[in-house]
């Protein structure tokens, strides 16, 4: 029975490198120009969704501190929390995307930082700030999710 590509790619993300094994063929300068363009364009769209985000909650924290209906009160605190989840979740995104440019400037950007094989083209247009390359990275989400869990009883 033939192997998937995506058991290849994962068997192959879970067999060390060789020095002498070459990886998927690199970036050209133009899909390099793409991607530092995209990873602009999302940094303003983040910054834009955080000034946003920061705007509507004064307009909650304003709302819950004039008017005493619990209810109302509830809401705008659900809303401030919400609210202060998404602009974190921004910032990780943030700060995700200068350390893509960093990368960029020192020429590993598109590198898988588990395996050392290139990302591909699409999977980093995508997610432009991606620092491995799928397999990798489903690894490291099943191997990492117990860190994001929260406070259980």
């Amino acid at each position: 029975m033939p192997m998937s590509a995506y058991r290849v790619g994962i068997i192959r993300c879970l067999v060390p490198i060789h020095s002498n094994e070459v990886p998927m063929e690199d970036l050209n300068e133009l899909q390099k120009t793409r991607l530092s363009e995209v990873l602009v364009m999302r940094e303003q769209a983040l910054r834009a969704d955080i000034q946003r985000e920061i705007s509507s909650q004064d307009e909650y924290i304003q709302l819950a501190s004039e008017v005493p209906d619990p209810g109302d009160l509830s809401f705008a605190n659900l809303s401030v929390d919400l609210g202060n989840a998404a602009v974190s979740r921004d910032l990780h995104e943030l700060r995700a995307i200068e350390l893509a440019r960093k990368r960029m400037d020192s020429g590993t950007y598109g590198e898988c930082v588990s395996c050392g094989y290139s990302i591909p083209f699409e999977r980093l247009l995508a997610m432009p700030a991606a620092d491995r390359c799928a397999p990798c990275q489903e690894n490291f989400e099943r191997t990492h999710h117990e860190g994001h869990r929260g406070a259980t009883m």
